[in-house]
């Protein structure tokens, strides 16, 4: 699959992102949310994510969303556009206001992780058609959403139909399924609903743990027959893509993890960094988990990535070396040939 789309658009950018992204307040230490005394104030949003980490990787990326007319809207604005992510289609409202949370430093996957949204009624929770411009929207080469999007409100899921309609001459669709059970309390039409979204899509992520059942990665693809390329992330065993008849299967990479957050997002933009530049799927998996080790070697949501000639040397080593490959803290910033463990057998 090559990367096709708008090209005489004077704003076209390789990729536009459309969702949510609120501030978030980062424990200064561990603890319950009861018992932390202060907070680190940051950014967080699967697609302000992509488009952050694909702006640092050097391509250029739109972010559209609505944010509230109140100081953490001014921060989002200002920390996603530094950058280099272009923010001037961010819409902001009077009557709403921008959504934060709250975590523990705490792993996801524990028990003793908490997470406190405070996203009802917020600013994005209100995009709709009617209220973006969807020029924009659809001036990228590739356009990336996720099905957070479509839990936030009825005219968000209505926002989605629109988007993921097939049509002629629409940019390449990119959709991280990204089922958050908390987000679609109340209803049992979740699952249901981002199956139909993502069969709307041309790119499509999804996590093997997301509500498919048993069979494995075989298991999604016939129940997603419909995108052209599905990625099914298998947590720390690797991902699959499948494309056509063929199934791509690459082994995660050994990390010495420092928070295990942002990962999905990272991988994603890895992933799609790749397809803009025409590599083969193998690489393009590679390039996905590389940028998803960055993540998870720092404590927040957002990692400086590795250099690209410096990636592309580590996607091109052969089988045997990239499973013994190991990644710690500061790989992406050591020095060229000295960055990585590798473990001896």
């Amino acid at each position: 699959m090559t990367v096709t789309g708008p090209s005489t658009a004077p704003d076209v950018v390789d990729v536009v992102a459309l969702g949510e992204s609120m501030v978030t307040f980062l424990p200064s230490r561990p603890g319950r949310l009861a018992d932390v005394p202060s907070f680190d104030r940051g950014i967080g949003g699967a697609e302000s994510n992509v488009a952050c980490t694909l702006a640092a990787a050097g391509h250029s990326a739109r972010w559209v969303s609505r944010v509230g007319a109140d100081g953490f809207g001014d921060h989002l604005i200002e920390a996603i556009g530094a950058y280099g992510v272009d923010t001037a289609y961010v819409g902001r409202d009077a009557a709403r206001p921008t959504g934060v949370y709250f975590r523990t430093a705490g792993d996801r996957a524990t028990d003793a992780h908490e997470v406190a949204y405070y996203r009802a009624g917020s600013a994005a929770s209100a995009m709709s058609a009617a209220n973006l411009d969807l020029d924009a929207v659809r001036a990228g080469r590739v356009l990336h959403l996720s099905g957070i999007t479509a839990a936030l409100s009825a005219g968000c899921l209505e926002l989605m139909r629109e988007l993921t309609a097939r049509r002629p001459g629409r940019p390449l669709l990119s959709f991280d399924v990204n089922y958050r059970p908390g987000l679609w309390r109340g209803t049992d039409d979740g699952p249901a609903v981002l199956r139909e979204l993502a069969r709307g899509a041309d790119i499509v992520f999804v996590g093997e743990d997301e509500g498919w059942g048993p069979g494995g990665p075989e298991a999604v693809r016939a129940a997603l027959p419909e995108p052209a390329l599905l990625v099914v992330k298998q947590g720390g065993t690797g991902a699959t893509a499948f494309h056509g008849p063929h199934a791509t299967f690459v082994p995660a990479l050994t990390v010495d993890v420092v928070a295990a957050v942002g990962a999905g997002d990272a991988f994603a933009a890895g992933f799609l960094s790749a397809t803009l530049r025409g590599l083969p799927v193998r690489d393009r998996l590679r390039h996905g988990h590389l940028m998803a080790a960055a993540a998870l070697t720092v404590p927040g949501d957002l990692a400086v990535p590795p250099a690209r000639a410096h990636a592309d040397r580590l996607a091109a080593l052969d089988d045997g070396a990239w499973g013994r490959l190991r990644l710690g803290p500061g790989w992406t910033q050591a020095d060229e040939g000295a960055e990585e463990e590798v473990r001896t057998p």
